[in-house]
């Protein structure tokens, strides 16, 4: 009889899915698909580039590769940074990222430092456009000790019955990564107190299933894996260094999506209701080169692209070739601008993380200037004895100077301990504590003119072109 009993009870299972001595702990309505797609340090980056393909492609890669189709089993997610980059974005002080993402469906953004770029008016401004919250459990009010009006420290999103619960995290270090002036009345407080109480929170709530979601580095989400697993955390998204992760690190998922949407991260997992647990998880990150576009949202990109082009169209120069990001004639050229303005100064000093993208070859627009230094940096001209100069200038990068073969001007006179010195900063080095600018001068003169403004006017005069290209005017030579 045995052998009758087996194969009929599997025909009943094949049939009807059930049997009375099977137990009903994977029936399929106890389990419940769950799919993360996870994007990054957006920057703005919302129009299609030579190798990749913007949001526009994004959208199609998720409909096409995820099946996505706006139903609640999926959780989009960013992981903050989403505005400051390109013109089409920055000069709009990212109301065109807004556009695109809420068209996109994201349904929650932890706040990075460049959030803050357009100080807390600007992050408001953009909130009343969004669809979406954005999301820190460590940023505290000074004059009150709660979480400010434009942060919530978790949402509880239901999806089939399931409770997933996204904590989100901002960087400890946002005070010296945007103008501190921006920050000045808040308290980025500790990752792991924040996770400890706000995951207890979430779960006495009814959280069934806890993301953290933070802009992080990889190495803090390493750190914090440990924390994580004992509070309950399956998955760590993380932002801020632009790195590439997709692993499990002590039994918790750990993933960052590059930046710029060059590509997502997805990590699917079932949640069975009975067990309660989160099971069978895999993971992996999608680069988005597929190269077909969503018209939805392409049609909002392109009218963000037209309402550029009216404001910075403008052609002011040439460049035979590419200038990189990252190279000493760029680095050089930015410095060097600014004499432009101010001939009477001695020395400029600037930071690489000023300078965000490159110019490429042929037509320089304003569009692309704007691009390349976006942020509102404004020059200040300071007092500085030769002895604070050399103390200040760090590892930034110089004009006017140089640091090779000992601490000379550009003519190669000697920089004097005893010399006073007129020398140019932005008031976001400035504000930095650790800098000293402000120990040496309280009271600099503030010239009220953007970083970016020198080099725009410099090469309006230059009046290069295809045959008196600006690559002719650089200096190549390192100065440190």
């Amino acid at each position: 009889m045995r052998r009758l009993i087996i194969p009929i009870c599997l025909t009943f299972i094949l049939l009807f899915g059930s049997c009375e001595n099977k137990s009903s702990e994977n029936s399929e309505n106890n389990i419940v698909n769950i799919v993360v797609i996870y994007t990054n340090d957006e920057h703005g980056w919302i129009e299609p580039t030579d190798n990749y393909d913007g949001a526009s492609g994004l959208m199609s890669m998720w409909k096409s590769v995820e099946a996505y189709d706006g139903s609640d089993k999926y959780l989009i997610i960013s992981g903050g940074d989403m505005w400051t980059g390109p013109a089409v974005s920055t000069w709009f002080q990212g109301e065109s990222m807004v556009e695109v993402m809420n068209a996109m469906e994201y349904d929650v953004s932890a706040i990075g430092n460049h959030e803050f770029d357009f100080k807390i008016e600007g992050l408001n401004n953009r909130l009343e456009q969004m669809n979406f919250p954005l999301i820190s459990a460590n940023i505290i009010n000074k004059s009150t000790g709660e979480i400010p009006d434009f942060a919530k420290p978790y949402i509880i999103k239901e999806i089939e019955g399931v409770n997933v619960g996204i904590i989100g995290l901002a960087s400890i270090h946002t005070p010296y990564t945007t103008a501190p002036v921006n920050v000045v009345d808040f308290e980025f407080t500790s990752y792991s107190e924040a996770i400890e109480e706000y995951s207890l929170k979430a779960k006495n709530e009814g959280a069934d299933v806890l993301i953290l979601v933070g802009h992080i580095c990889e190495y803090e989400m390493e750190e914090l894996t440990t924390i994580a697993k004992a509070n309950g955390i399956s998955i760590i998204c993380g932002g801020h260094c632009h790195q590439v992760v997709a692993k499990d690190s002590n039994g918790v998922i750990l993933i960052q999506a590059g930046a710029n949407m060059k590509a997502y991260a997805k990590v699917e997992f079932n949640y069975n209701k009975l067990t309660k647990e989160a099971v069978n998880f895999t993971y992996e990150i999608v680069t988005n080169n597929q190269h077909d576009f969503d018209s939805e949202i392409l049609d909002i990109v392109n009218y963000w692209n037209d309402r550029t082009d009216e404001e910075l169209a403008e052609i002011i120069g040439y460049a035979d070739e590419t200038i990189y990001q990252s190279s000493t004639e760029m680095q050089n050229m930015v410095c060097d601008s600014w004499f432009y303005s101010f001939p009477n100064a001695d020395v400029s000093i600037t930071n690489s993380g000023g300078i965000r993208q490159n110019i490429n070859q042929g037509d320089i627009s304003l569009e692309s200037i704007v691009g390349l230094l976006p942020f509102e940096n404004f020059i200040l001209e300071l007092e500085l004895t030769g002895e604070e100069l050399i103390e200040v200038i760090d590892d930034f990068l110089i004009g006017g100077m140089t640091t090779i073969g000992g601490f000379n001007l550009h003519d190669g006179t000697p920089i004097y301990n005893d010399s006073t010195y007129t020398v140019l900063t932005t008031d976001y080095l400035y504000s930095l504590s650790d800098n000293n600018f402000a120990l040496y001068d309280d009271e600099p003169i503030n010239t009220s003119v953007n970083y970016r403004q020198p080099l725009i006017d410099w090469i309006k005069f230059l009046n290069t072109s295809s045959t008196n290209p600006l690559n002719d005017y650089l200096d190549n030579q390192p100065r440190r």
